[in-house]
């Protein structure tokens, strides 16, 4: 049984965080999110979705660095594919660093394989400061259901599903003690940023089971979406429309 849910501050939720020690958790999370495979649990749900005849487009929801929509940009152009992102965020440091580094790895607003940022209030889905509307092909979220509560939650992912032409996809943590231990070794192993050593346990214990998750999808009006187990310690959220 897994310990009750616990939703509190993280400093990367803090409107005046230092952006150098922003900018170093950013490198942090990017590092945990390759060891962990946040972008082939994405790639691998949405690759047979991809269209062979016109870009496919996405949008990424607090896309942070953007360290996964990169990543599966870069998947997309070895496989020949034609995809179209939109990374948005409501951090302005957070973008700046993905854009940084779409430009290193050779992604612009244009191509075959396009990149492009945009500053949005994920939970502001009605004003101009918003989300973008679309809708998408793809809409992906990784990471950021965990710093919601409850209704929040239900909200964003109705949200989302209203953006979403074809398939939602949102990754995310599984709470539980493997979780709790994974992440706080993680944390403590693979970045030295204070930031991110003290957000991970705490991002952990603010995360949604599995079971809590399917909750929250019926909620939201996400018939027949599905919540799986993936590797170490994260689900991932399917919802497909026709």
């Amino acid at each position: 049984m897994p310990s009750p849910r616990i939703l509190q501050p993280e400093w990367m939720d803090r409107d005046d965080i230092d952006p150098a020690l922003h900018r170093q958790a950013l490198v942090g999370l990017a590092r945990l999110n390759m060891v962990s495979g946040s972008a082939g649990i994405l790639w691998s749900a949405m690759r047979g979705r991809l269209f062979a005849d016109r870009p496919t487009t996405l949008l990424d929801v607090a896309t942070g660095s953007g360290d996964v929509p990169r990543a599966l940009a870069r998947r997309a152009k070895r496989a020949g594919l034609q995809l179209s992102i939109t990374a948005c965020d409501r951090s302005d440091v957070a973008l700046d660093e993905a854009r940084r580094a779409a430009r290193l790895d050779g992604f612009s607003s244009e191509g075959p394989v396009s990149f492009q940022c945009v500053r949005a209030e994920a939970l502001d889905v009605h004003s101009p400061e918003g989300l973008p509307t679309g809708p998408f092909d793809i809409v992906t979220c990784s990471l950021f259901l965990h710093h919601l509560t409850d209704a929040e939650a239900v909200s964003l992912l109705a949200a989302l599903a209203l953006r979403t032409r074809h398939l939602l996809l949102v990754n995310d943590l599984d709470r539980g003690w493997w979780g709790h231990f994974v992440v706080r070794l993680g944390s403590f192993l693979l970045t030295r940023s204070p930031v991110v050593r003290f957000d991970g346990p705490a991002s952990m214990g603010g995360a949604f089971t599995r079971a809590e998750t399917r909750e929250l999808a019926a909620r939201a009006g996400l018939d027949g979406a599905t919540v799986g187990w993936r590797w170490p310690c994260r689900w991932l959220l399917e919802h497909h429309r026709a």
